[in-house]
This record gives structure tokens, C-alpha cells and sequence, in this order.
């Protein structure tokens, strides 16, 4: 059969995917053969041009647009790997999936919604809730990522469940759980499998509701904030491409990845060639036989980015915004958009910088300002945020913003020192989150060379007499071997992207600062199943030499995948670093002993990392910053 390619009205390689597009994907999928009545479309998303294709790019030439597609047999648990090519209508790539060797496909919507039906047709989930006097019909289901653990699952789509009770509608479940009983379910064959009620504890009682009656709180009286630019923003948008205070950059969306950043550069300088949050995952301390299982993929496992909330709605933004939908593919393969999914505004960032000087009498300040785009998921209890800052003074960061209802369990007592009592009865057990930033760098150019820089204590001797010399030492990290390195906040260590063949007007190499925060990695045992499948949050830092086809660092198909998948894989064949296009991964997070404090509704807890210009500039980018004419800004004179 002969298909006609479809009309295309995007502009640029890396133009986000549209309706139009995801239609045409659906449709030459299907005229193809590769879709049947039992089949879902797991994820749809850019494939996107290598990086030397993108660069040699002129506006008016060609777009060549190609689209990854995952299929789900659900009647059997197959899974496809699919390219499509828009531009010439047809499948140019149909590889199966092992469900052995390379892990199951992300979970769909449509599983998760089957579980309930399932384990209220099973006899022993229902004789294990009526032991502790709740009826089946008020009791959640919660089905969560299974991991990799049993050899009688390897090559099954199962997840494990924990119930909840939930009294009324109104009621939050995550108030009331079951603890000591987990079932397991093929999702495939739509059975439980095994349902274990290793021990009964009382279910919590108090309820969760946000009001005085339940949860006494003292009320802030806090008047009004108003933020508005009475000239409008400073910043433009066209065709998704951003530009600010000599900032440039595209906006991209994933439903894996959520937001990404493509070809960051000031003053017509890149930075950064593309960056995202290429994966995260949520490790549990508990060694409970219920949930020892317990750690989560949100990107690999549940495509975290499908749940983006419609900003709007919360007043998650303030000021001057421009809102950007999300389009993304839903499991029958059309288009479903995301109203309002990434926010950009701008905000003040207090002084910028400032001199009052005893001598010539100076007395000048300029206050700071940044651009934020942001977009918020919620992947069942928790709601993340990820807002990506740039600077006046040339600096970019990442803020994780954590928040929402945190997991629970009954509270076991002291002996059992792996929860925090919340609430009477209501444990929270300890665990970490833990982001995985994908840096493709480009600084002034892709020939870049990571360096390892640190202080370094002189001891006292001839040359240091009175012992208060330090240096800084740098250290090329120049194969793959070498650049898999920890924080250490002691020596104050940081990594520097150098570009070694530009300069500063001082002879400098132009360069950026990664700069952690210095959390814990992974802290699950090296022999844990966890830690094989999360290699990549063992180390604060890699590199690799860039390839377009790395791009998740646990691996493509993450879902009960036996380990060893993603970093552990693109480094094994050690290649060289120096003066080359160089990829960063970035391990940073929370480590979470919940308080208290953190129930009913957790407070925003915050992590994340900055990328600061090191010789990138000859002097201070933010000297161009013009003083305030704002009228809440006066002086004595005035």
C-alpha cells in the first residue's frame, strides 16, 4: 500500500511534535498492520535529528521529521520499538521487544484501572480485608512498579499493590493504609498472582482533611501580593523560541522527559545543546517483607510527563506569563493536549550586584532578575516541579521542587526504625528522590573538556610559612573511566566544561561550572537489586561522548528491568573525552526522613544544581543591567 506523506508546517528539526503529526503517526502505524484491537500506544515522542544534522540546519531547508513509538500488546505483553518517518509515511524500524533481556514497556493508564476488578475477583485479597472489618469496595487499590526481583516473574507484566481504606469519597486514602498485606498481579492475564498478608496492624484512623476540625492550625493573616509589568515582559516568543536579556533557547516536551531546554546560548554563544530530567527514581528504606520492593521510576517506569498539570489552575505562576500546551500521544494514538503544561515568566531575584565605595563615592545597585519555565506532575502521592532559572548574570539552574502527600504505612513503633509517626498510628517511610539531569553541552562550540576542580590545604613549610595558602587543583577527566566521580563538599568540588580551543581577552578557556548541591547518592546496598537497575544514582557525575542514541540513564525499557541498563552500558567502551562533544549526567536529590510537619500536605522541599559561567565572559555580564525606574524603588532625593 502507497501512503501519502503527510503536510508538515513545523520549522525546525526539533519543533515540538504536533496533532497533525501525531495523527499521521497513528495512521501509518495502523495502515501498516502493527496495531491490533488489543493494542495500546505506551509513548509517542520526537525523534530527534543527531546534533551535527541539527547544527548544519539552515532555516527553509528540509525538515526530516521522524517519531519513536512504543506499542503494548495487552493481550499478550508484547511490546514494539517503533521509528516512523512523517516525512516519508512510512515505519522505518519495527523491533520486539524481550521482555527478558530489555524490561517491559512503561505502565499504561488503562493496567493501572484494571487492578481493582481484579483483586476484588480474587478471594483472598477480600478475606484479608474483611479480617480487618473493611469491605473490598472502600479499600484503593494502589498498583506500583514491581522491579525485578523474583525468577517465576522474569518476562511478566506484573505490579505489586498496596491497599488503602478510603471511608467516603471525600475521605484521602493515603490516611488509612493496610499495612501487612501485598498482592501481586499480571496485568497481562489480568490475575492476582499471590496475595501476602504477613502481618495485621490497625488501620489509621485519623482522617486527612484540610480543615480546623481535623487538623488544628493557626491561621496567617497575609494581605495580598500583586506582581505585574506595567510595560509588559522583557521577554519574546516565537515559534517556541525564547529569547531574554541575550538569552535564546527552544522549548521542547516529552512525555517521558517533560520539559527540555534545546540549544541554550547568550549573546549568540551556546551553552547548552539540550537539557532535561532524563530520569528519576524513588528508592524506600523500608525492609519490610510488604514493601521492600518498593522504589519507583517516575520517567522510565510511569512516563511522568503524561500527568503534567494545567499550570492555570493553582496559581502555580505569577506575573506577566506565557503559557506553552503540552500535545502529546494518549494509548489510542491521538493527540491529546495539555492545556497550560510549561509556564514562563519572568521575576525579580533582589540585588544583582551592588558597591557603595568610601573612596570616588559610588553608591550603585542593580537589582537581579530571572526567567522561569516551569511545568508540575503529579505522579500519584507526590507532586514535582521543575523549574529551570536563568540569570542577568549568565547563570542557569535547576530547582526540583517536591511536594504533596507522602507515602505511608502504619507506624510500627520504634523497633522498626525505617518510618517516622506522622499522625497517631500513621508512619511515612524514609526514602530519596533522586534526579538524573541530561546535560548535552555546548560551550562556545561542542569541542568541550570536563575538568575535576577542587580546593586543595598547602601544608606549612618554606613556601607557606604561616599556613594559610590554599590552592584550586583541576583534573582533566579525560575517558569515560575516569569521569564517574562523587561530590565531596569538603574541597568545595565542582566540574568545569571547558572549551580549549576559545578564550577570554585574558587567554582564559571560556568555560561553565557545574555546580552540586552536594546531597547523597543512592544509599541502598551495592548488591540490592535497586542499586543494578539505578546504577546511575551512584554517582554524582558522569560523562560520556556524546551519541544520540543515549538517552535515558537507566536504560531504554526500565520497567522490570533486570539491571545494568542505561550509563553502565554507554561507558563500557571507555571512550576519550578531551576536546570532544561531551554529555553530562547528573545525580542530585533529596534524602527524605518525612517530620511531622510534612503531613497532612507536604511543604515544598527544594534540591537541584547550578551551571555558573567560568571565564565564559571577560567581565560581568550583568554590567548592562539597567538601574530600576520602578516606583518602589526610591532614594533620599526623591
Amino acid at each position: 500500500m502507497t501512503l501519502t506523506a503527510p503536510s508538515t508546517t513545523v520549522s525546525h528539526p526539533l519543533s515540538r511534535l504536533t496533532a497533525e503529526e501525531i495523527t499521521a503517526v497513528s495512521t501509518i502505524v495502523r495502515d501498516a498492520g502493527l496495531v491490533k484491537e488489543s493494542s495500546k500506544f505506551v509513548y509517542m515522542g520526537l525523534e530527534e535529528p543527531h546534533k551535527r544534522d541539527v547544527l548544519a540546519w539552515s532555516p527553509g531547508q528540509p525538515v526530516e521529521r521522524r517519531v519513536r513509538a512504543l506499542l503494548l500488546d495487552r493481550a499478550t505483553g508484547n511490546g514494539r520499538d517503533l521509528t516512523v518517518s512523517i516525512t516519508g509515511a512510512a515505519v522505518v524500524r519495527d523491533d520486539e521487544i524481550d521482555g527478558v533481556a530489555d524490561g517491559q514497556v512503561p505502565i499504561l493508564d488503562a493496567e493501572f484501572e484494571a487492578i481493582e476488578p481484579i483483586l476484588a475477583a480474587d478471594e483472598r485479597w477480600v478475606a484479608a480485608m474483611a479480617k480487618r472489618g473493611l469491605d473490598v469496595a472502600n479499600v484503593r487499590a494502589v498498583p506500583l512498579s514491581a522491579g525485578s526481583y523474583f525468577p517465576d516473574e522474569t518476562g511478566d507484566r506484573v505490579v505489586r499493590v498496596l491497599g488503602f481504606h478510603q471511608a467516603d469519597p471525600a475521605d484521602l486514602p493515603w490516611a488509612h493504609p493496610v499495612d501487612g498485606v501485598v498482592a501481586y498481579v499480571d496485568i497481562t492475564r489480568g490475575v492476582t498472582t499471590a496475595v501476602h498478608d504477613h502481618f495485621d496492624l490497625p488501620v489509621p484512623a485519623e482522617r486527612a482533611d484540610l480543615d480546623q476540625a481535623t487538623h488544628p492550625h493557626p491561621v496567617r493573616d497575609l494581605k495580598p501580593i500583586e506582581i505585574t509589568q506595567p510595560e509588559g515582559p522583557s521577554f519574546t516568543v516565537d515559534d517556541d523560541v525564547v529569547r531574554w536579556a541575550g538569552w535564546e533557547f527552544r522549548v521542547g516536551f516529552d512525555a517521558r522527559e517533560g520539559l527540555v531546554l534545546h540549544q541554550l546560548s547568550i549573546d549568540g554563544r551556546s551553552v547548552v545543546h539540550r537539557a532535561s530530567i532524563a530520569e528519576m527514581v524513588v528508592p524506600y528504606a523500608d525492609p519490610s517483607p510488604v514493601r521492600f520492593w518498593q522504589n519507583y521510576f517516575d520517567v522510565g517506569e510511569y512516563l511522568f510527563a503524561r500527568y503534567s498539570n494545567p499550570l492555570e489552575l493553582g496559581c502555580d505562576c505569577l506575573g506577566e506569563i506565557h503559557y506553552f500546551d503540552g500535545t502529546l500521544a494518549d494509548e489510542d494514538g491521538a493527540p491529546r493536549v495539555i492545556r497550560n503544561a510549561i509556564c514562563l515568566h519572568e521575576e525579580d531575584y533582589g540585588v544583582g550586584w551592588k558597591h557603595t565605595d568610601l573612596f570616588n563615592g559610588m553608591a550603585e545597585t542593580r537589582r537581579s532578575r530571572r526567567l522561569v519555565i516551569s511545568f508540575f506532575t503529579t505522579v500519584g502521592n507526590y507532586d514535582y516541579g521543575f523549574y529551570w532559572y536563568l540569570y542577568t548574570d549568565g547563570t542557569i539552574q535547576l530547582e526540583s521542587k517536591a511536594t504533596g502527600i507522602v507515602f505511608t504505612s502504619a507506624y510500627r513503633g520504634e523497633d522498626h526504625p525505617y518510618a517516622t509517626e506522622v499522625a497517631p498510628g500513621l508512619g511515612a517511610p524514609f526514602h530519596q528522590h533522586l534526579f538524573s539531569a541530561r546535560l548535552d553541552m555546548a560551550v562556545d562550540g561542542t569541542g568541550n573538556t570536563v575538568h575535576e576542580v577542587e580546593a586543595v590545604r598547602m601544608p606549612m613549610g618554606e613556601a607557606n610559612p604561616y599556613g594559610n595558602a590554599f590552592m584550586k587543583r583541576s583534573t582533566p577527566l579525560t575517558r569515560e573511566s575516569e569521569a564517574q566521580r562523587l561530590g565531596d563538599a569538603t574541597v568545595g568540588r565542582v566540574w568545569h566544561v571547558v572549551n580549549p580551543s576559545k578564550t577570554n581577552r585574558l587567554g582564559q578557556p571560556v568555560g561553565y561550572a557545574l555546580h552540586p548541591q552536594n546531597s547523597p547518592v543512592l544509599l541502598a546496598d551495592d548488591q540490592s537489586s535497586i542499586h543494578q537497575r539505578a546504577t546511575f544514582s551512584t554517582k554524582s557525575l558522569w560523562v560520556t561522548a556524546y551519541d544520540p542514541a543515549e538517552r535515558y540513564p537507566a536504560g531504554d525499557f526500565v520497567n522490570q528491568h533486570p539491571g545494568e541498563g542505561g550509563l553502565p552500558t554507554f561507558v563500557a567502551d571507555d571512550a576519550p573525552l578531551e576536546d570532544t562533544d561531551v554529555v553530562l549526567w547528573h545525580t542530585f536529590g533529596l534524602t527524605h526522613f518525612p517530620r511531622p510537619e510534612d503531613w497532612p500536605v507536604m511543604p515544598t522541599d527544594y534540591t537541584g544544581f547550578t551551571l555558573k559561567p567560568v571565564g565564559f565572559f571577560d567581565r560581568n555580564p550583568a554590567l548592562g543591567v539597567p538601574q530600576s525606574t520602578s516606583t518602589h524603588c526610591s532614594s533620599h532625593d526623591s
